[in-house]
């Protein structure tokens, strides 16, 4: 297996490992074969109890994003990850779920989450924050036809996204990982 050198995954594991959260890191440079054609293989298979195991796929993104303007809440994703990601959650069975973490590296003063929630990995801060794959999907926005990528309007992003460390014990009630469009407080943080 091909060591990790991404920062944000190497953050997610430092982050797990800290938490004492079971986990599998996949190999991510192989496509699966099947018979409809390849899958993206995802990321870890996290299983925080007994009950559900999460199917994660990292997306790691700065926040703010974005040299001359400051861009907050940065969440695009390819087509191909989500539909990957859908189809190993209904491979995996009713005992899996998809969810895409975004790894936020905090580059300045704001932050998606509260300082008592920030990671601190390598000199770096890192704020965890997991939306599931079928809310996505459901509410995503084509952002570019010519790379295939979508993104969640910000609001119900900020809405869809649950801090890393909830989903880590929330032992994974359906009514706790179901976005339904509700509000949800959810904001920056100085």
């Amino acid at each position: 297996m091909a060591k990790r050198e991404n920062h944000y995954e190497l953050a997610f594991e430092a982050y797990l490992r800290e938490q004492r959260v079971a986990y599998v890191a996949v190999d991510e440079q192989r496509r699966s074969l099947v018979a409809q054609g390849s899958l993206k293989n995802l990321d870890y298979i996290v299983s925080p109890s007994d009950s559900v195991s999460l199917l994660v796929d990292i997306k790691g993104r700065q926040f703010p994003s974005g040299q001359k303007q400051k861009q907050y809440w940065r969440n695009w994703s390819t087509w191909d990850d989500l539909v990957s990601m859908a189809q190993w959650q209904e491979r995996l069975g009713p005992g899996s779920l998809a969810m895409l973490v975004f790894a936020f590296e905090v580059v300045a003063d704001r932050a998606p989450l509260e300082p008592h929630r920030l990671f601190e990995f390598r000199a770096r801060r890192y704020a965890f924050l997991g939306v599931r794959v079928a809310d996505y999907i459901q509410f995503s926005r084509q952002l570019s036809a010519k790379w295939q990528t979508v993104s969640m309007p910000t609001a119900l992003f900020r809405q869809a996204a649950i801090p890393l460390d909830t989903l880590l014990e929330s032992n994974h009630g359906e009514g706790r990982m179901c976005f339904t469009g509700g509000r949800r407080e959810n904001r920056e943080f100085n």
